[in-house]
């Protein structure tokens, strides 16, 4: 006779988990560690990426410490679900690159009993909230915030801030062009350039 428990792990639960925070927090790198130990329990995986993402591959996630995952890049969220059918886990990274209607792609992954990971920033270089993550994070089962360390202070760092003057919402770069800074350091270098 089968336990309770051991039958609610054979039955197959959809759910959304969301990795937010700044750059250079860990994000991708809690990603593709969360993908890989799905892949080793045997479940059939797909991730994910906006196909304009190209800083580090045209097609891997790799996270800033260079640890990779094999990923489709993609124009549009609609896409995933065409591409997931018979996936146990969805692992999406970037999310904030990608249009509104992920929200939607995400639910319908999770209520057919899928798993979706979304990795993604939560607030742009403005400290204000990114694309489509502010819902995601309200929708997700679970929502684990990481956080980089200052590079001014020490401290933890929350916000991404852009070094370089350019008022585009999405500029991509790294460390020439972004610094992670506590909400002190913050507050401090966006009010030099005013």
């Amino acid at each position: 006779m089968f336990s309770e428990y051991q039958i609610n792990e054979t039955i197959r639960r959809g759910r959304i988990e969301v990795i937010c925070g700044s750059m250079f927090s860990g994000k991708t790198e809690e990603l593709i560690r969360r993908m890989k130990r799905a892949k080793f329990a045997k479940q059939k995986i797909e991730i994910f990426k906006p196909a304009i993402d190209t800083r580090y591959s045209e097609e891997d996630v790799v996270s800033h410490d260079s640890n990779t995952i094999t990923s489709t890049p993609l124009d549009s969220s609609a896409s995933i679900l065409l591409l997931s059918s018979d996936i146990d886990v969805v692992g999406i990274d970037e999310a904030q690159f990608f249009d509104m209607g992920l929200i939607d792609v995400c639910n319908r992954l999770a209520n057919n009993g899928v798993r979706v990971i979304i990795a993604g920033l939560d607030m742009d270089f403005r400290g204000e909230p990114f694309g489509p993550m502010p819902r995601l994070m309200a929708i997700a089962d679970d929502v684990t915030k990481v956080h980089a360390i200052c590079v001014k202070c020490g401290d933890l760092a929350m916000y991404s801030h852009r070094k370089v003057n350019d008022e585009k919402r999405v500029l991509l770069g790294e460390t020439q062009e972004y610094e992670p800074l506590c909400r002190h350091c913050y507050l401090e270098a966006i009010n030099k350039k005013d």
